[in-house]
């Protein structure tokens, strides 16, 4: 198996903090002064638990892995902190304060326990979709991009796997993939990676971002599916080149029965928002292939090393393996011509 090393890998190689639910509970009423019943959240990395307080008010009570540093915890905190002051419409988590004003507790273990506020909505992955949807969370996306600039912390210049401009580490993730077809594909698209785009992102305009806006990251209005109701998990930010962020979103917004149209319809409503450069639009569609290589390429070596949590963290592998295959089908060069027409380049 690989060796996921530090600082890359020490996250991903470590399991998820272990506390009981009655343990966690008596910290939340220590710190926060919270009184709920508990329910275990799925993650990949720490431990989350939703509280419902008597009068159905819910909160998100995180604790950190402990081979996360304290600087990237803080991170994710100041981020939303930044964001509930700059950009108070958007539909984020909100950072709730302990009982003495604090935004974070270290524990004895040295782990940081948040608690954030609970967004209601319906995950993204269980609603229907359409145009109309993608191009309204391309504009969300974009609304919290432009929000982000103007945000610097030390921590987002951390080493993360998941920042798809070191895609070209994870080839020696990539054996680990059970599916030969999909194996091959993603080396083969590594290699445009490297040999085309990877050279031009440091040219590019650069800025902390999301970076996961996946569909279990997005909830929706329940009654109106096309309506973007909350965007969570702020865990895999890192400042990078902005085009990454949008790669990200849009490897989650392929539909394999119109992969180019779909792919459009988001970058239509980020690039309203947020106008995206002419360079930046020219790698976009290569960047979405190389960031559902990632998700293949962590998932597979991931789900290996740690098969009692494999469900969850193969959750995007089937729609990354489907969407590969829909985007490289098409033809690249024409692929590109559309997405400059559809941001009024050509």
């Amino acid at each position: 198996m690989p060796d996921l090393s530090p600082p890359l890998g020490a996250l991903l190689a470590s399991a998820p903090p272990d506390l009981s639910d009655a343990e966690a509970m008596a910290l939340a009423r220590l710190h926060f002064g919270l009184e709920a019943e508990p329910k275990r959240l799925t993650s990949e990395r720490d431990l989350n638990l939703l509280l419902r307080d008597a009068k159905g008010a819910g909160y998100v009570l995180k604790i950190a892995n402990r081979a996360e540093p304290h600087a990237v915890t803080t991170f994710q905190t100041e981020a939303l902190l930044h964001l509930e002051s700059t950009a108070p419409d958007l539909c984020v988590p909100r950072v709730l304060r302990t009982l003495d004003g604090a935004t974070e507790v270290t524990l004895a273990n040295g782990s940081l326990l948040r608690v954030l506020t609970y967004l209601e909505g319906t995950p993204l992955h269980l609603a229907p979709r359409s145009g109309t949807q993608r191009r309204a969370m391309g504009r969300v996306l974009a609304d919290l991009s432009r929000a982000l600039a103007s945000f610097t912390h030390p921590a987002a210049e951390q080493d993360l796997l998941w920042d798809i401009r070191h895609a070209a580490r994870l080839r020696p993730l990539l054996p680990s993939c059970p599916d030969p077809a999909s194996r091959d594909l993603s080396l083969r698209c590594l290699d445009i990676f490297e040999a085309e785009v990877a050279p031009l992102l440091p040219t590019l305009p650069w800025q902390v971002v999301h970076n996961d806006l996946n569909p279990h990251n997005v909830l929706v209005d329940p009654q109106n599916p096309d309506a973007v109701a909350g965007v969570l998990d702020f865990g895999d930010m890192v400042r990078t080149a902005r085009v990454c962020d949008l790669a990200v979103a849009a490897a989650y917004q392929i539909d394999p029965e119109d992969a180019l149209g779909s792919l459009t319809a988001f970058v239509a409503g980020y690039h309203e928002a947020y106008p995206l450069l002419p360079e930046e639009v020219d790698v976009l569609f290569d960047l979405t292939a190389t960031r559902m290589i990632t998700t293949i390429g962590i998932a597979s070596s991931r789900a290996a090393s740690h098969p009692e949590n494999a469900p969850y963290i193969l959750r995007n592998f089937p729609a990354a393996r489907t969407g590969l295959q829909a985007l490289t089908a098409l033809p690249r060069d024409a692929a590109r011509r559309a997405l400059r027409q559809t941001c009024g380049m050509e």
